[in-house]
């Protein structure tokens, strides 16, 4: 059974997608992970803890972040793309975090299934590369861009607005030939949301999960968690996570994005076992 299989069958425990951001600047693990070496040591760590996605990013998404150009992005994924081609298979599925269709392309061209887009698809030319290559596609809600998206961000309804907008997303990826069992999408916590905007998205997730794809959800060491709980150091954030993580399973959310794989896998088990202790 693959990945996307999985994802359409119910009956299967959601995954979790680890995260690698090959960025000098990202605002958790920034600078970390630039050295291939170091940085496939992290995916076989997150594998074996894990996560059955693992997405790699070449440019910081945090909020106001600039943006960088494909040639920048493209240095700094190709090298571990390229060693990692063909040892992830089967059970482990690799993911680029992009916007740009040219990162995109040559990513997929190493082995890459799946394109994790914070934009999703505003970029022309997007969703034709992701069909031409039959993959699939991660359409994510974000209100402006990273550089403005936290200055105002602002709703006459945010649940409703962002299950619309959703919704078109994903009309317009299928019209443009990406296959509709490979289309994920995500709320976008965080992204062009204040803290009451994220809980009221998080609070609504059976509705999000109401819709015919299966959803993603990011939440891992995001910042208006920090604010609930009184933490200013992001890796301290584990625990608030993976409350989200928990909440999302008894939700029916499909997929989770995280940094902490060990731990959010036990959040997703046990909540997962707990919600079918009676079938």
């Amino acid at each position: 059974m693959t990945i996307f299989e999985r994802l359409q069958d119910l009956t299967q425990c959601p995954i979790l997608m680890g995260v690698l951001n090959a960025t000098p600047d990202s605002f958790s693990d920034g600078g970390r992970y630039t050295e291939v070496a170091v940085a496939v040591e992290r995916v076989r760590r997150m594998i074996q803890e894990g996560a059955s996605i693992i997405d790699i990013g070449g440019e910081s998404s945090q909020p106001g972040a600039s943006p960088i150009s494909d040639a920048e992005q493209i240095e700094r994924v190709m090298p571990l793309l390229r060693t990692l081609q063909g040892t992830c298979q089967g059970d482990v599925m690799l993911s680029i975090d992009t916007r740009s269709p040219m990162v995109a392309r040559a990513a997929l061209s190493a082995g890459v299934s799946l394109v994790n887009d914070i934009s999703a698809g505003d970029s022309p030319g997007m969703y034709e590369v992701v069909a031409e290559h039959d993959a699939g596609m991660v359409l994510m809600h974000m209100q402006g861009t990273p550089v403005t998206m936290q200055l105002a961000p602002q709703y006459d309804d945010v649940v409703t607005e962002v299950l619309d907008t959703l919704g078109k997303h994903a009309a317009a990826a299928a019209a443009r030939g990406v296959a509709r069992e490979r289309i994920l999408l995500d709320p976008g916590i965080g992204f062009g949301k204040t803290k009451a905007h994220n809980l009221a998205l998080l609070a609504a997730l059976p509705r999000f999960v109401a819709l015919p794809y299966p959803i993603l959800l990011g939440t891992s060491r995001k910042r208006f968690m920090g604010s609930i709980c009184r933490e200013t150091v992001f890796t301290d954030l584990v625990g608030a996570t993976c409350a989200t993580t928990a909440l999302g399973v008894q939700a029916g959310v499909r997929v989770f994005r995280v940094h902490d794989v060990k731990a959010n896998r036990q959040a997703l088990e046990v909540a997962w076992a707990i919600q079918h202790s009676a079938t």
